[in-house]
This record gives C-alpha cells, structure tokens and sequence, in this order.
C-alpha cells in the first residue's frame, strides 16, 4: 500500500507540473504580441513545423525560395505551432545587428552548440559577458596587429604552393585532381597556429597530430544532415537536458565533440601556461594568445576572463577561425574555377602589383590597392556567404524597422513590424546577399565587375566589409575580421599567381552542406567531409 501511495503522489506531481507549464506556455503564446499575420509558407508538421526544411536542405534551398514567394519578412512555424520570423530586410537586418545591439540575445539552444564545439567563449556569450570578453581580446585584433601577421598568411601560403607543385612535376599531363577544401582547411590551420598561438601544427605536412585528425571534418560530423529527432531534442528540449546529453551521450557526433574539446583544452591550457611564464619573465610575443594573456593581466580583477573563458577563446579561434577563413576561400576558388575570365583578370592584376614590387614580398598595403581582388572578395562572399544565417531571440517587446511596406494576411499594408520578447528569428544573410535593390538587378548572378558601379550606396549600412554580412555587424561584428581578410588575399594571392584551377565532373554531385558554416561535399560521400575536387596545373607566364 506505502508503494502505490508513493507512486501515486509522485503521479500527481508529475500531472501538476504538466498542467502547470502547459498552461504558461498558452499563456505566453496567447498574450504577448502575434506575428500570425505575416505571410508564410505551410507548416511541415505540427509537431516541427518549417524546421525539417530550414534545418536539412542544403544552404540558401529554402532562404531563396521563401524570398521569392514571400518576400523579406516571412513567418515561419516552430515546434508545436510558434511562430518565428525568416527575415533578410536590409533595414530590419540593420535595427537587429546595430540600432537594438544587445537588444537581440542568441537562441539558448544554439549557444549550447557553441559551448559543446567551443566552449564559453565570445561565440558563446552574450550581454555583459560578451561586452566583457571582447574587450579583453580586441587588442590581439587591432588593424595593425593583423597587417603584421600577412608574412605569416603567405609563409603557409609559399608552403601550400611548394606541395602542389611537387604534385605537379610527378603528374604525366602536368595537371592533376585535389581536394582544395582539404587542402585550404590545412593551410589556414598552420596559418593561425602561428600567427595566433606561436605554434606550428604542421597540418600541411601531414605531421600526426591527434588534435588536427579531431578539427578536420568536426562541423560536417557533429552537425551536418541533423536527423528529425535531432530537431526535435535540439529545439524543444530544455538546455538542461541538452547539457546532459553532451555530457553523457555516446552518439558518434557527440563522443567526437567531446574528444576534440578535451584535446583542445590540453593544447590550450599548455599554451597559455607557456605564455604567462613569458609574460613573467618579459618575455613578449606578438601572437595573438600572448597579447591576450598580457591584456588579461592588466584588466581590473573584476573584469578578466576566468581560466575556463581563456581556454574557451582558443578553442574558438582554433574552430571558428580557422573554418570560417578557408570555407569561404574555398567558395571563391570554386567561382573562381568556374569564371576563367574572372580568373585571369585577378592574376592579370597580382602579376602587374608584383612586378612592381621588385622582388620584395606582397604586404597588406598592397593587398588594400589591388581592388580587383577586392571585388573578386565580396563578391565570393556575397555569392556564397560562408556563415549563412543569424539566430537570434528578441530580449523584449519592441518594433522592427522595415524597406519597405508587407501586406499582411489580413489585407493589411504595415511599414513597421511589432514583436514580442521571446520571439525568434531566423536572420537570412544568403537571401539577404541576393537583395536587387542593394546589389542590383543582376544579384543572383556572379559578377565581381558590380563593385566598381559608380551607382549611389543602396541599402542600410549592415555589415563591416562590403555591407555584407559574412562578418555579422554591429556589437556582434567578428573580432577577427581583417586577420581572417588578409589571410584570405595571402593564400589567393599565391594560388592564382602560380596555378590555374578548373571544374571537373565530380562538381556534378556538389552539396552545400549545412553546418553552421556552408561546407562542399559531395552527394552519396557526405560522411567523408568537406570535398572540393578541382583541376589544378601551373599557370604559364609570358
């Protein structure tokens, strides 16, 4: 009898604690403000509503077409029903990034994902914590720290450079077929290591190293082609049982998460060891961890970043930024690939800037005066913009901005839109990027010539580097912007000046993988990682 009395009560409980937050989450639902309204496309199911189809398609699938029958506001359903905002307006994108600041919090959810793959770090804080830790780390990123490093970008690139052309002179017809997408993640893997650590991981060596095996292929592994149970623990569980599932879940995706991140925090608490006794001794680099350990010390005890913090920023600079750096130059080199004109007008324009340097090596300065490699830039960014999409979660009632006036289900023209706290929005920077009253008439077409129109600025200021967003903008602007800039320009720089790069038939069952970052892979060989299969052979000189 005790043990049906005690299963009964605790059957009470249960049912109350249902009951209970059933009826907070339809009161939430039913009294803040409703975006019901805005026009959008069927729901999927009640249970996931839109989610399968933003979550599984490939990059820019349903950005581009919910642009198209909907427009730049769009409302979209989320688990049980809610109701989300899909949104690429220019001018709401501006209120959002900018004007409103801290004003848009991350989705709880996705910064669980951050904190698995990198810790607590910047790409994980928010408010006052990231206002905290981008102060610490922003003397590591100056503009003249980061032009400084660009010896270091073409040291990796010279390294890149000599393996493919010892590839070349074994080869019979003088070409021969590569993965550049593994390629370019080792290159800028060696890059950063020396230019933000001091350290050489020897990646393009092919050196073993058990940590660079766990980096390469970790987004396309823990987060690439989520299953509809995925979307469903990741967007309706609570972040506690998130939390234990990092924990405690032995699912490939997760054990290989972990395994990186205890790998990663080794390397990274013996760095920062290493560099605090130099610190000590007066010893000082100029890498980018040695700045950091120096600022960190001469911060107020209240506003340092704690040790956990500290070992987070490494691993988001050994994941971010070295992922976010080569998947975009990948996507270049693939337009680039396709464009043979585009090709050789950029290498037209490195060979003309270096002749006029007499044999002296290529600095940022000459990087920021060649403006065809510019245009070639923000245009393989714009085109394919590595960091796809934002999300992020209303911290209170307030009214977006919008270009120009939607017409709402209910026949009703607004040129302002009113959102509730809670609210959560998808921030399309793909479709964004194809936006004809900002980049024109022609935005769905590849074509570096459009940043030398004289036509007047269109469009709110929105991001840092082209008014593109690839770097987000506003208080969440990526810190390492020019150091990932100039890194990029080292490595094309010296690919195009020795090589020319072609398409081959294996670009037929080319995906753009979804993983936070937009990886190349190839149909039926998901599992394998990224794979950029080109045709490289030497590029002749006259």
């Amino acid at each position: 009898m005790e043990i049906e009395r005690l299963l009964f009560e605790n059957a009470t409980r249960v049912s109350l604690f249902v009951v209970i937050a059933l009826a907070y989450f339809l009161y939430r639902r039913y009294t803040r403000i409703s975006v019901s309204h805005i026009p959008g496309p069927e729901p999927e199911s009640f249970i996931l509503g839109n989610l399968p189809e933003l979550f599984q398609s490939q990059v820019g699938v349903p950005d581009f077409k919910w642009k198209q029958q909907f427009g730049d506001i769009v409302r979209i359903k989320g688990p049980f029903g809610e109701d989300r905002l899909f949104i690429s307006d220019p001018k709401a994108m501006q209120y959002i990034f900018h004007t409103a600041g801290y004003g848009f919090l991350k989705w709880p959810e996705r910064t669980e994902i951050s904190r698995v793959l990198m810790g607590r770090g910047l790409l994980w804080a928010d408010d006052a914590i990231h206002r905290r830790q981008r102060k610490v780390m922003l003397p590591g990123f100056g503009a003249p720290e980061c032009k400084a490093f660009v010896p270091i970008f073409l040291k990796a690139a010279s390294a890149l450079v000599e393996q493919w052309n010892d590839l070349l002179a074994s080869s019979m017809d003088q070409s021969v077929e590569l993965n550049v997408a593994s390629w370019l993640s080792r290159a800028t893997m060696d890059s950063l290591g020396e230019a933000a650590f001091d350290y050489h991981f020897g990646a393009l060596e092919n050196k073993e190293n058990e940590l660079m095996k766990a980096y390469f292929g970790l987004m396309s592994d823990t987060l690439g082609q989520p299953s509809r149970q995925a979307i469903f623990t990741q967007t309706v569980m609570p972040v506690w049982y998130l939390r234990f599932m990092a924990r405690c879940s032995n699912t490939r995706r997760m054990v290989h998460a972990r395994h990186t991140a205890e790998l990663a925090n080794d390397i990274a608490q013996s760095l920062i060891n290493m560099k605090s006794e130099a610190l000590l001794y007066g010893k000082e680099n100029k890498d980018i961890l040695s700045l950091l350990v120096k600022a960190n010390a001469s911060e107020n005890p209240a506003s340092r970043l704690t040790d956990e913090e500290m070992l987070a920023q490494m691993r988001t600079l050994l994941l971010a930024g070295h992922e976010t750096s080569s998947t975009s130059l990948v996507w270049c080199i693939l337009e680039l690939s396709r464009h043979p004109e585009v090709q050789s007008r950029l290498r037209e324009e490195i060979r003309a800037t270096e002749r006029r340097l007499n044999g002296r090596q290529f600095t940022a300065s000459d990087f920021d005066n060649m403006p065809y490699l510019a245009a070639v830039l923000k245009e393989s960014m714009r085109f394919q913009p590595a960091v796809y999409q934002n999300y992020r979660m209303a911290a209170h009632d307030t009214v977006l901005p919008l270009s120009k006036p939607i017409t709402t289900t209910t026949g009703e023209t607004i040129s302002s839109l009113p959102i509730g706290k809670g609210t959560k929005l998808v921030l399309s920077i793909a479709a964004y990027n194809r936006n004809k009253e900002v980049f024109g008439e022609d935005a769905d077409v590849y074509n570096p010539d459009r940043w030398f129109r004289n036509s007047e600025k269109k469009g709110p200021t929105v991001g840092v580097y082209g008014n593109l967003l690839t770097f987000a903008g506003g208080v969440r602007t990526c810190i390492g912007w020019r150091f990932a800039l100039y890194e990029m320009q080292s490595l094309l720089v010296e690919i195009i000046n020795n090589f020319e790069l072609g398409p081959t038939k294996e670009l037929e069952r080319l995906r753009r993988e979804a993983c936070l970052v937009m990886l190349p892979t190839l149909e039926g060989e998901e599992i394998k990682g990224e794979n950029l299969p080109l045709r490289v052979s030497i590029a002749g000189r006259d």
